[in-house]
């Protein structure tokens, strides 16, 4: 696997250390095709992260509020796609302040609805720009959604920090939209996250910016996670803080 776990030692002494997850919880029904609400809130547990971004939410069965009761984390939800045929969503969970919120429209005219969260969190003693996104299935469809997220990062100022998460569902490691986003946030570590059953793509990614406040990344592999969705979640250790004097605008 293909990602960065340090030792407890390594972690910076008096830092304010972002612990943020991805995870595609796939309406929470299980590699054992178990509808189960209470079995992805105990992996989220799992990940000791105090922000996890969400994909594949039923907003019919509005289940952000039940893992939201369920984990004790407060929870933000995505843009309300705009058909009942897949009514999926992007969601966070956080334990951390946070301020505005933006929530972004990814679709392709003839795709089914997509979209991005964009949630501003108080971590390292100033705003992070969280971004929790779920991207189409086709490679062209992929390619005008990541251009769309380009705007959207150039136009957040350069010294606030960005850290942006979700399933790309890219299966190319050389497709453009990976190249791009490389070269637009850093190519940060990654590692298999699907299928559970036999991990062999890495969907499920993580990048930030800048580059270098990104301390390590994990595929988190449990017993549980393999059977409360059909992807792994993966999760990440950010230092806010690693550049002085940001602030977002």
């Amino acid at each position: 696997m293909a990602a960065s776990q340090p030792q407890q030692s390594d972690l910076p002494a008096g830092r304010d250390l972002l612990k943020v997850g991805s995870y595609n919880i796939h309406r929470c029904v299980g590699s054992d095709m178990r509808h189960d609400i209470e079995r992805v809130a105990r992996v989220i547990d799992e990940l000791s992260c105090d922000t996890v971004g969400l994909q594949e939410v039923d907003t019919l069965d509005r289940q952000i509020d039940a893992l939201a009761a369920a984990t004790g984390m407060r929870s933000i939800a995505g843009p309300t796609p705009p058909s009942d045929a897949r009514p999926l969503s992007n969601a966070l969970l956080t334990t951390r302040d946070f301020g505005q919120v933006r929530r972004h429209d990814l679709t392709v005219r003839g795709r089914e609805p997509r979209g991005a969260l964009d949630v501003e969190l108080s971590a390292g003693g100033q705003s992070v720009r969280v971004i929790v996104t779920h991207l189409g299935l086709s490679a062209a469809e992929r390619r005008a959604q990541v251009q769309k997220l380009l705007l959207l990062i150039r136009g957040i100022p350069q010294d606030c920090p960005v850290v942006m998460l979700g399933d790309i569902n890219e299966w190319w490691p050389f497709g453009r939209p990976l190249r791009w986003l490389h070269h637009a946030m850093g190519k940060a570590p990654s590692g298999c996250s699907f299928p559970v059953w036999a991990p062999v793509l890495a969907l499920d990614r993580l990048w930030c910016r800048p580059a270098g406040t990104l301390l390590a990344v994990e595929v988190h592999r449990s017993i549980r996670a393999r059977a409360a969705s059909d992807h792994f979640p993966v999760k990440a250790i950010v230092v806010p803080d690693a550049a002085r004097g940001w602030r977002c605008a």
